[in-house]
């Protein structure tokens, strides 16, 4: 079995654990998912098997976006709605639609963010979450992350109330916290603030449209279906340039050979896929570290010995 998954995922439940989930369902152990979403997150997790596997890092690397909600008001110390609270300040005055879009709109292009203590980035070899669990604080990485796009999806032209709650659309680069985005939305309008859902709407090329559920799995399993849905995994590089060679080529390129970079792509500067004509990926190329004008494979997706 081969190819890519588009799961749903539920709330409730780690990426690991859905791996660990459709391993089973799937009879099959080589199965991976394409970057971590937050329990409490759904939506799209794209989910590679056999094969795909091997390209799962280029899904990861690929833009996402996402539909949230802030509540302003008080903060936790997760970010999110499944912390303990920190810090609350009733929302004592009348909010105009104008003020928010003007903090999201600040927003946009690249910012740099802190990852939250509950995170999966490492410090030192220990991921952020075990310190914060054994209530160690610890000095956090800054990076810096890119939004593409930001709006605001609420019509209302005031918000009021004791806490405030909005709804948002936000298109980003890997890597970006929408908890943390969250909580500088709110710091920006004066308050504490968390995000009190979240759904993945998009990762890569792939949709909430294309998104199957564990149940709708698992019956496509039984029934011998399964392969029907399952995408190619060139689907999880439709993002990258692509270099397109002929048969002989494509026998050293099965065998790791280097080649010179190809003159419409000599700017591309970051991975090339070399590809068949019918379309079929064999090997994913990067920059010569020692050779100007050459490149090497970094991953060889096909050869003969598959």
């Amino acid at each position: 079995m081969e190819g890519i998954l588009p799961l749903f995922k539920p709330a409730g439940m780690t990426s690991h654990d859905c791996v660990f989930k459709l391993r089973k369902i799937l009879k099959t152990k080589k199965v991976g998912h394409t970057g971590t979403l937050d329990p409490d997150v759904t939506g799209v997790l794209p989910i590679c098997i056999g094969k795909a596997t091997k390209v799962a890092e280029y899904i990861t690397d690929a833009g996402k976006a996402y539909e949230g909600e802030v509540t302003i008001g008080y903060s936790t110390t997760t970010e999110d709605a499944s912390g303990e609270v920190v810090e609350e300040k009733k929302v004592n005055r009348s909010i105009p639609r104008e003020e928010i879009l003007q903090v999201l709109q600040s927003l946009s292009g690249e910012i740099e963010q802190t990852p939250p203590m509950f995170s999966a980035v490492k410090v030192d070899g220990v991921r952020l979450y075990e310190y914060a669990r054994k209530g160690i604080e610890v000095e956090r990485p800054t990076r810096k992350v890119f939004i593409k796009s930001i709006e605001l999806l609420d019509d209302r032209e005031v918000f009021s109330g004791d806490t405030i709650s909005f709804r948002f659309r936000v298109s980003c680069s890997k890597g970006t916290y929408i908890r943390t985005l969250a909580v500088t939305i709110g710091e920006k309008l004066g308050y504490p603030a968390h995000m009190s859902k979240l759904t993945r709407i998009q990762s890569a090329t792939y949709t909430l449209e294309d998104c199957l559920t564990f149940d709708e799995i698992g019956n496509l399993m039984e029934t011998g279906r399964i392969k029907e849905i399952l995408r190619p995994l060139e689907s999880a590089l439709s993002h990258l340039p692509k270099y397109v060679i002929n048969d002989t080529v494509a026998e050293k390129v099965k065998n790791g050979a280097i080649l010179p970079i190809p003159e419409h792509l000599k700017n591309s500067n970051g991975p090339i896929v070399t590809e068949t004509g019918e379309g079929q990926a064999l090997a994913i190329y990067a920059e010569h570290p020692g050779k100007p004008g050459l490149m090497k494979p970094v991953k060889v997706l096909r050869n003969d010995h598959d």
